[in-house]
């Protein structure tokens, strides 16, 4: 079995997968950039870790070699130290408590030019950058900025607080808005390009700013998802909840119809 994408533009369901979905798309953004950047440019994944310690403060970690464990996506094995005793056979170390602390990753793509020269960065939002993590992505936008780059922000998701570089009072919004992107150029930083579809419309063709006087490259983000969707094999998950916030009577409805008609119920 191999289904299409059910939806015309974003697949609400995939929110439910972020994590696989967010890393697969940075993949297959940077696979369609490469293809169409000048020959000295080249893109680059970055990543940064944050450990949330049990406190509430947070670790912000940036490695040079990662080394990760299969088991990190399912139940951690649980360590336990080996008993010290003494002559009489009399404990001597006490059992720790084993805590595991909160992590989240991070991921974005970088442009760059031979010398490594930043030249635009693509964030593609997360559930942390628009919660918890609202101010560390923020800052980082920043930095972004002061050093030059281009920024581009893509939000897929409808959930948790506005987040990208511009106010959202200021946009115009289809009815029934879901996706948000959002262009930063350094030729022009008093102004914002900014992409609003709603939750039945294709996603944009969006273009992605290099250095100045370089045409644009066009990054086509439809079939990017669609294709998330079909080779992460989605259509085997489950349909019956959508998720939240909740969506108006008219687009629950709408939904609802997609899924019956690709026999995903």
């Amino acid at each position: 079995m191999n289904t299409p994408n059910p939806f015309p533009g974003m697949n609400p369901f995939l929110e439910n997968h972020w994590p696989d979905v967010h890393a697969k798309l940075l993949v297959y953004i940077a696979d369609q950039l490469s293809e169409a950047l000048p020959g000295d440019l080249r893109t680059r994944t970055e990543e940064q870790i944050t450990i949330r310690n049990p406190g509430g403060t947070r670790t912000r970690l940036r490695p040079d070699v990662g080394i990760y464990e299969s088991w990190k996506d399912g139940v951690p094995p649980q360590w336990q130290p080996d008993k010290v005793r003494d002559g009489d056979g009399v404990d001597l170390a006490s059992e720790p408590q084993i805590i595991v602390l909160d992590e989240e990753r991070e991921r974005w793509l970088k442009i760059l030019d031979r010398e490594d020269r930043l030249v635009s960065v693509i964030e593609v939002l997360s559930p942390t950058n628009k919660g918890g993590g609202f101010d560390d992505y923020r800052a980082r936008c920043e930095s972004h900025l002061a050093a030059g780059a281009n920024l581009v922000e893509i939000d897929l998701l409808r959930g948790g607080r506005h987040a990208v570089s511009v106010p959202l009072e200021s946009v115009v919004l289809p009815e029934g808005a879901y996706t948000l992107v959002c262009t930063s150029r350094v030729s022009r930083p008093l102004s914002r390009e900014v992409y609003a579809t709603a939750l039945r419309d294709p996603l944009p063709t969006i273009r992605i700013p290099l250095r100045e006087g370089e045409d644009d490259v066009v990054l086509a983000l439809q079939p990017l998802i669609d294709r998330v969707y079909r080779l992460g094999r989605y259509w085997q998950e489950d349909f019956r909840e959508t998720p939240g916030p909740a969506l108006t009577e008219a687009d629950a409805i709408w939904v609802a119809d997609r899924i019956r008609e690709a026999g995903l119920e």
